[in-house]
């Protein structure tokens, strides 16, 4: 994995190491006779710990080989990076109590998280003494093996196994626009830009899209509710988020069939 994620910009499967550091640490902890809700609460401590230092160290790869290519040095690289890291544990825990306060994890309306379930799906049978499905991770193990062989990426796969249609079928439309742009052209240079483009632009929307619910339970946190959930769930509003969903997904493909050439 390491090896992986030193030769590609970009990998780093935080997500299915965390849970492969999940189950390894409860079966060790129940094993040492350490269960029930003080084992999930060392689970968790141990398995945010790598979560975070695996999250850490896998986007560093990645900005030194950037580094490299613009020219700057690693020195200063690490220098940023340790401030960098400072400012987000300060602020993240804060956002984390906000989104908790503010929409709750659990329960109706509650903001969703998939990774966190299946995490919680992980720890639990584990330390209620009802064993791990060994079966079903077996079976998970050669379905990888065999995505792997067919150079299917196993890690999507996956991820699109217990993702909820809400959040899967956005990833779907993304890839269809991605397929779009970078096939449109029998320059494979070419295409391969107009892709790059179209993932910096995606890229700016998620980051907008997180900064803007930030705000909104800042702002909801505060006691000042800008959010009409009635008109919210009408079909007027469905309409006017679908219209607009369209028209993102216009400008991103016009944005990249704007390159012409595989040098600009």
């Amino acid at each position: 994995v390491a090896a992986n994620a030193i030769a590609i910009v970009g990998s780093n499967p935080v997500s299915g190491m965390t849970l492969m550091t999940l189950i390894l640490t409860s079966v060790i902890m129940v094993a040492a006779g350490l269960n029930g809700t003080a084992g999930m609460t060392a689970a968790l401590i141990i398995g945010g710990v790598v979560c975070t230092a695996l999250s850490v160290a896998g986007a560093f790869i990645t900005d030194l080989k950037i580094g490299y290519w613009i020219g700057t040095t690693p020195k200063v690289q690490e220098t940023w990076k340790f401030l960098g890291t400072l400012v987000a544990a300060a602020t993240v825990g804060g956002v984390i109590i906000v989104l908790n306060k503010t929409y709750g994890f659990t329960g109706e309306n509650a903001l969703v998280a998939p990774q966190a379930n299946a995490m919680a799906a992980v720890i639990e049978p584990l330390m209620s003494g009802g064993g791990a499905p060994w079966l079903l991770y077996g079976i998970g193990a050669v379905i990888g093996i065999f995505l792997t062989i067919f150079k299917v990426p196993a890690l999507a796969f996956s991820l699109g196994m217990f993702i909820p249609m809400e959040l899967n079928l956005p990833l779907i439309v993304g890839g269809a626009v991605a397929w779009f742009v970078s096939t449109r052209s029998k320059d494979d240079k070419l295409n391969n830009v107009r892709k790059e483009r179209g993932t910096l632009l995606a890229s700016g929307f998620i980051a907008g899209g997180a900064l803007m619910g930030v705000l909104s339970a800042i702002l909801r946190f505060s006691g000042i509710n800008v959010l009409n959930i009635e008109w919210q769930s009408s079909s007027a509003a469905q309409g006017i988020a679908l219209v607009a969903y369209i028209l993102i997904m216009l400008y991103i493909v016009i944005k990249c069939l704007q390159v012409k050439k595989a040098d600009e």
